[in-house]
């Protein structure tokens, strides 16, 4: 819902024509609160597939499992989670500039509210190594935490086959439709968020990016929190 919300912000004002109301310390928020935001949902849902992953293998000792199911357990990771997008995207509200005021903004500038971050060659580069060390290692625990669900999964189903019988169980056995729902959600998660990243780093290298181009990037870039 933050990222949702925070996102749509400037491009729904710019859209409808309305006034700008944030400041320059409204933009600052407003664009903060959403990259903490996103990156503690990208973290999160890690987490839970990675909770679930641990839960189902039957190699993992009682000990850990036993921790994992704590409540305390997972409160400090999301706890963790938020400190650490918190502290990564601090130095946002130096960089972030204000908006530009005007009462008759078009659709080609609907950056103008809050116009994009103006960092310096060092600051970009640092940042881009962060942002893409973190993205690809929660898109890589997902996809190793999902894929090894799915595997468990399959074991499973081949273990009690021949306890079910066709004119016993015609519909689809649980472990199917637990993995295509598995399959389903990592594959919306690893392509929407890839993508996302590919979109914003070409806005970013392009002078004037195109209208279409930043609309599309708004759209790919809320589609999984939709």
């Amino acid at each position: 819902n933050l990222v949702l919300c925070y996102k749509g912000i400037p491009q729904t004002m710019a859209t409808f024509g309305l006034e700008s109301f944030l400041e320059q310390a409204g933009c600052k928020l407003v664009f903060y609160l959403h990259r903490v935001a996103r990156g503690v949902s990208l973290s999160t849902t890690c987490l839970l597939s990675g909770f679930q992953a641990i839960k189902l293998r039957p190699s993992i000792s009682r000990w850990m499992d036993l921790h994992i199911r704590s409540p305390k357990c997972i409160v400090f990771c999301c706890f963790l989670c938020w400190v650490l997008h918190l502290s990564v995207n601090i130095n946002i509200v130096r960089y972030k500039t204000g908006p530009v005021n005007s009462k008759n903004l078009s659709m080609e500038k609907i950056y103008r509210y809050c116009p994009p971050l103006t960092p310096g060659r060092l600051f970009f580069s640092v940042m881009t190594v962060i942002y893409t060390f973190t993205d690809g290692l929660c898109l890589a625990l997902m996809v190793w935490s999902s894929g090894s669900m799915v595997l468990v999964l399959h074991r499973h189903k081949q273990r009690v086959q021949h306890i079910r019988s066709s004119h016993l169980s015609p519909r689809t056995s649980p472990e199917s439709r637990a993995t295509y729902t598995i399959v389903l959600l990592v594959s919306m998660f690893v392509s929407f968020h890839a993508l996302a990243n590919i979109l914003s780093y070409w806005i970013t290298q392009i002078h004037n990016p195109s209208l279409w181009l930043r609309s599309i990037s708004v759209l790919v870039a809320l589609g999984f929190p939709t």
